[in-house]
């Protein structure tokens, strides 16, 4: 299970309201947990075979990289936050002589790559949930950012 996989299961995990989810293979155990209301279902899944297993010490924490959708600022503001789903270093563009995924004024939409946030030495790319336009970038480029920190201030579309 590669981090691209485990980042679909956790979005998976977040919408279906599903509190705790665990999978264990031979050399390799996840675990995600939401904060959501219990919800219990019982299903068997049948492992693959032998595909891309990581070694247990290398398996990810995945409540480190589980995502929360944007949140308004305050109630009165028309502009909505985007937040770091995880602990890591924060960068504007895939390399220093490439150009930033956004700038302020930009528009995007769901699903536009938005930001990296490396971790361990993974570098995620970090989809955005809302569509609209980038307002401000609240972290500096390479800066260390921490779980729920504000990235954005973006005005809906």
């Amino acid at each position: 299970m590669d981090i691209k996989q485990i980042q679909e299961l956790i979005k998976f995990v977040s919408r279906s309201g599903v509190n705790e989810v665990a999978i264990e293979q031979v050399d390799f155990k996840i675990t995600i947990k939401t904060n959501q209301a219990p919800t219990v279902i019982n299903t068997t899944v049948p492992a693959p075979a032998a595909a891309a297993v990581l070694p247990a010490a290398a398996a990810v924490q995945p409540a480190a990289i589980e995502t929360k959708p944007a949140t308004p600022v305050d109630e009165n503001s028309k502009y909505v936050t985007i937040k770091s789903p995880m602990i890591g270093t924060f960068y504007r563009s895939s390399s220093p002589d490439k150009p930033s995924f956004v700038n302020v004024g930009d528009e995007f939409s769901v699903g536009k790559v938005i930001c990296i946030i490396e971790a361990m030495k993974l570098f995620n790319e970090i989809e955005s949930e809302i569509s609209g336009r980038i307002v401000k970038v609240l972290v500096d480029n390479a800066s260390p950012v921490e779980y729920d920190q504000p990235l954005f201030l973006v005005e809906p579309m």
